[in-house]
């Protein structure tokens, strides 16, 4: 599989699309400094000026400034989720098809059960009872996540095992836990890769929702589910400024990591 970028335009915009997003989270607040700790009562839900290019919000934070906060808080759990929820979905997938029998459908079971429940309601009772915080989000959203990906590498550790690659390795006296790690694994690279992408827009979705459910980062932080959250009580007073901004980040970061996913699995899957 090769992957040019001059034949994917597809890719480049969503490649390019996400560097600047990162330029914009992680490089922009060291060249436009502003104060997204100390609320300011005096500036409150001031619209765009020359001061203030995207207005303030009802705390008196600069909204163009805590966009760049909010989208660093947003990207680190989108990756962060990506990374655990991709790693752990992968390892349980490949170990319950590679061992097949009755500990491949004791496994599978647990997960079909865990995608039984109401993730809704498990998000509400999670809000009433702990007080969120990064790390916290982070476990939260990759233990919803990671299901996907193991009923993914489980159907393709189930075709895999009969490889006579793997077969050799049996011979040899590998054990389970090795051909997991060096042949199964690597052989499904390219299903990681591309739902590791979706991953990343999907977790910065599901942060947004539980924003709205009243689980999203304690203030002063904040995410851009957690400022679309906020703004939309004073959208009807016309500040429009705390609620576009916010959702037209998100929207553009879902398109960019679904336009790489999109463009790997069509190189991935090419003969």
């Amino acid at each position: 599989m090769t992957l040019k970028l001059r034949d994917r335009p597809a890719v480049a915009t969503g490649l390019t699309l996400i560097l600047l997003l990162l330029c914009f989270c992680f490089l922009g607040p060291l060249l436009y400094q502003t104060d997204q700790t100390h609320a300011n009562v005096a500036i409150t839900n001031l619209g765009p000026s020359g001061a203030h290019p995207l207005g303030t919000d009802a705390n008196g934070y600069d909204v163009l400034g805590r966009l760049m906060v909010g989208g660093r808080a947003s990207l680190e759990i989108g990756l962060a989720v990506a990374l655990l929820a991709t790693s752990f979905g992968a390892l349980w997938g490949a170990v319950a098809g590679l061992a097949g029998g009755a500990l491949d459908a004791l496994m599978m079971r647990a997960v079909d059960t865990l995608l039984a429940l109401p993730a809704i309601f498990v998000l509400i009772y999670l809000a009433t009872v702990t007080q969120p915080t990064l790390p916290l989000l982070i476990g939260v959203i990759s233990l919803l996540s990671w299901l996907g990906p193991a009923r993914l590498i489980r159907g393709e550790s189930l075709s895999l095992r009969s490889r006579e690659f793997v077969d050799a390795a049996r011979g040899m006296g590998a054990t389970s836990a090795r051909i997991v790690v060096r042949h199964v694994l690597p052989g499904t690279l390219g299903t990681l890769v591309v739902n590791a992408t979706f991953q990343v827009a999907d977790a910065i979705i599901l942060l947004a929702t539980l924003s709205f459910l009243g689980f999203g980062l304690p203030a002063p932080a904040t995410s851009w589910g957690g400022m679309l959250y906020q703004g939309t009580s004073y959208l009807l007073d016309g500040y429009w400024w705390e609620v576009y901004p916010a959702g037209l980040m998100i929207m553009v970061t879902v398109i960019a990591f679904n336009l790489v996913g999109d463009s790997l699995r069509s190189s991935f899957l090419a003969p």
